[in-house]
């Protein structure tokens, strides 16, 4: 695993551990603080397996800056002598100039030689390990194979497994084949695969090969606290990790720290590194005297172990090691290819399903997605939906609250458009995160989320919770336990299962569902950008509809006004010239045509004043409402004061961002309107003011409001509709029902919008905004 010296192991503790953890602590009979187990800086141990020994040299001279306490016994010299002198005291120049070229390829890589080392006169045969760390060149010394054929023949054997390693055609088989590989390998009694459930979550046992007498641990799940994240990054940066002897006593670094730098060697790619004692309680209390551990990575993170114990103490060499490395590579490598496979395989013919459900959808696409919401669900195999919508969020399913809905929309903010996000962990995953936890309670469990439009929309498939059986060799709420030897960190094994009930996880997602996700969105966005050109399209069309209509209507209204004056002066001419010889019924004929063409003038007018309001570009300033409505009323004053009715205004009113020429319109029709409809009542009024109708910038409507005669609810849909009239003709001074349609046709060219409320008898209000303002002359 990567250990980044650097980083605060109290802080990496106090985030992984839970609470239930250090409830646990104080649940055992002695006090036991499993925090420390966490914090322990184990590349930093300053020790090595006492098989053999180590020796730190800088590179440029060959002197010895630390060495292991057992080097009198190994190669012929006490470690201080060693420390401060020459390397060459113990090992030959040209293997020393050898070993610096082997290690030249860069800090970290370990390869190995076949060495005589050591003083006196008698020099002994090791297999020599070397590698860079912090500016020195680590050489760690292992007596040498005693039977060279012996290798040969394990070499031999690692090629077979690898054969057979290649013939596994599903994870599973995968792994059942490199257990039982590894156990004719190795001759350890047990070996296991074992996988984590996420990056820091437990592992359980997925395969496994035991000596008969052995507990069988297949199925079982072993507490997260079994590998703290520090071991878990120290496997992630070394395949391979050997304890010959449970019981053997360290070797102590001389100096333990570095007398240029001060610190203690960093040992992380060293196999001889020294153990744990928290781990050496864990493999003494489970009946352990020796231990390899091979990693197993996909894409470069910890995917599980092949875990493997011995009842004696063994010793692998060097060559040994590497040929287990070898294979604990090709077993990742395979397991990575099946994987592959699999999730190929999975997305054949996901792009068909999801095609097929798009050509469900109609033009409104978020709300057809809710009408064929079964399908859209099947789509990822979940219990529900969210489509959210510039805030509007519509569910379907498990119950999505407003605070859950607030952390999804969170984490759709932070999405591209087809970015894919997901858990089956939902509770656990935010407060991770450093969000709200509590705003999954009582809802889904699992969540796949895809921005559909960045910061305005999102779609998420939604699964309740599937509460999960699990078997524990140990109780995950009480990993510490106090062993038969006084020590803790005691697994039950299978003998004594802890049965429990996983809680707060949905089924995983997939994926082919992820991969469903991204390819409806691709195809939703497509349906959106298509429907906006055909939108884009018909509004260009109907914009040159309207034009041609407004054009028209005013042609037809201005050419008509001509030939209907000569109808009028004609029936006026013959009822001068020869009134005295027409009799009764011809002069009130004549009266009727000439009041007709009045009344057809006054409609021609009244759709010229219409088409010109439709007519033209808005010239949009910033015009005082008060001067605004001064203008107005010398139209509209001398029929407010004809008909009895007081205008009242504030002291000041506010700017307004619109064309002064349409505003005027409006006003002066909402005037003449309340003198037209004053009640018969000797208070008769009409105010001019502005109301908020909104929290928020642009919420503010200018209003006027009379005591009139008021609108029947029935009827107050119909005033603003062309040549709409409530009454006859004749009735409250006439007219041609054109005002209100031209107020709301201004207005709605304004960005805006009308409305009214009103009750019979005691008056009318009329509300009208100018939408977002704009630049002066837009």
């Amino acid at each position: 695993m990567n250990a980044d010296p650097d980083e605060d192991p109290t802080n990496a503790a106090d985030d992984w551990l839970s609470r239930r953890f250090h409830e646990a602590e104080q649940a055992t009979d002695e006090a036991f603080d499993l925090s420390a187990c966490v914090r322990e800086p184990i590349h930093l141990l300053g020790g090595v397996q006492s098989y053999g020994t180590l020796l730190a040299a800088e590179v440029a001279s060959g002197t010895v800056v630390t060495a292991a306490d057992n080097t009198a016994r190994l190669l012929g010299v006490e470690a201080r002598e060693l420390v401060g002198g020459s390397v060459l005291r113990v090992l030959g120049a040209p293997d020393w100039e050898e070993a610096v070229a082997l290690s030249a390829e860069g800090e970290g890589a370990v390869l190995s030689l076949p060495v005589t080392a050591g003083a006196g006169p008698s020099p002994r045969s090791f297999d020599l390990s070397v590698h860079r760390r912090d500016g020195l060149l680590v050489l760690e010394f292992e007596p040498g194979e005693a039977d060279p054929a012996a290798s040969r023949d394990f070499y031999q054997g690692v090629r077979r497994a690898l054969g057979r390693l290649r013939s596994a055609t599903s994870v599973a088989g995968c792994c059942a084949t490199a257990v039982r590989e590894m156990r004719a390998l190795t001759g350890f009694e047990r070996v296991v695969a074992y996988r984590f459930d996420g990056a820091d979550g437990p592992g359980e046992v997925v395969a496994e090969s035991v000596a008969d007498g052995w507990e069988p641990w297949l199925g079982l799940w072993f507490p997260a606290t079994d590998v703290p994240p520090q071991a878990r990054r120290l496997y992630e940066e070394n395949w391979i990790r050997v304890i010959g002897d449970v019981d053997d006593v360290t070797s102590r670094l001389v100096p333990e720290r570095r007398a240029d730098t001060g610190d203690i060697l960093d040992l992380s790619r060293a196999g001889l590194r020294t153990v744990s004692g928290f781990h050496l309680e864990y493999l003494r209390n489970i009946g352990v005297r020796s231990s390899m551990s091979v990693s197993v990575l996909r894409d470069g993170r910890l995917w599980g172990l092949i875990a493997c114990h011995g009842a004696d103490p063994r010793r692998l060499g060097p060559e040994v090691r590497s040929a287990c490395e070898l294979f604990g590579t090709a077993f990742s490598l395979h397991l990575t290819a099946l994987e592959e496979r699999d999730r190929a395989d999975s997305l054949v013919g996901v792009g068909g399903r999801a095609a097929a459900v798009a050509r469900l959808l109609g033009t409104d696409v978020y709300d057809s997605l809710l009408r064929h919401e079964a399908e859209v669900r099947e789509l990822a195999g979940a219990d529900g939906l969210v489509v959210a919508q510039d805030g509007q969020v519509r569910t379907t399913g498990p119950a999505v609250g407003a605070p859950l809905a607030g952390e999804l929309k969170r984490l759709a903010a932070g999405l591209a458009p087809g970015q894919v996000w997901a858990t089956d962990r939902l509770a656990e995953t935010l407060e991770a995160g450093g969000g709200d936890a509590s705003a999954a309670e009582g809802g889904p469990s699992g969540v796949l989320l895809i921005a559909l439009e960045r910061g305005r929309s999102y779609l998420a498939w939604t699964r309740a919770e599937r509460p999960e059986p699990r078997r524990w060799a140990a109780d995950p709420d009480r990993p510490v336990r106090v062993g038969p030897r006084g020590e803790r960190l005691t697994p039950r094994g299978s003998g004594a299962v802890f049965r429990s009930v996983t809680r707060g996880r949905s089924l995983p997602w997939q994926a082919r569902e992820e991969h469903t996700a991204v390819e409806l969105w691709r195809l939703l966005t497509g349906m959106v950008l298509r429907h906006a050109d055909e939108l884009s399209a018909l509004n260009e069309e109907l914009r040159v509809i309207n034009a041609d209509l407004d054009s028209f209507t005013h042609a037809a209204a201005h050419d008509l006004k001509e030939p209907l004056r000569g109808i009028s002066h004609a029936a006026e001419f013959l009822a001068e010239d020869a009134g005295a010889e027409l009799d009764a019924a011809n002069v009130r004929r004549l009266s009727t045509m000439r009041r007709l063409a009045g009344r057809m003038d006054d409609l021609l007018n009244s759709l010229l004043h219409y088409s010109r309001a439709g007519r033209g570009g808005l010239r949009r300033t910033r015009v005082e409402l008060d001067r605004a409505l001064d203008h107005a009323l010398e139209v509209a004053g001398p029929r407010l004061a004809e008909a009895g009715v007081r205008v009242l205004r504030p002291d000041r009113l506010p700017e307004v961002d619109a064309d002064p020429d349409r505003l005027d319109d409006v006003l002066v029709n909402l005037l003449v309107n309340a003198a037209k409809y004053a009640a018969d009542r000797p208070d008769r009024t009409v105010e001019v003011g502005v109301e908020e109708v909104a929290p928020g910038p642009g919420g503010r409507a200018v209003v006027v409001r009379d005591n009139g005669i008021g609108i029947p609810p029935e009827r107050q849909d119909d005033v603003f509709g062309l040549f709409q009239r409530l009454h006859g003709p004749a009735e409250y001074s006439g007219g041609t029902g054109v005002g209100l349609a031209v107020v709301r046709r201004v207005v709605e060219r304004h960005g805006g919008r009308v409305w009214l409320t009103s009750t019979p008898g005691e008056g009318t209000a009329f509300y009208f905004t100018l939408g977002e303002p704009g630049p002066a002359g837009g």
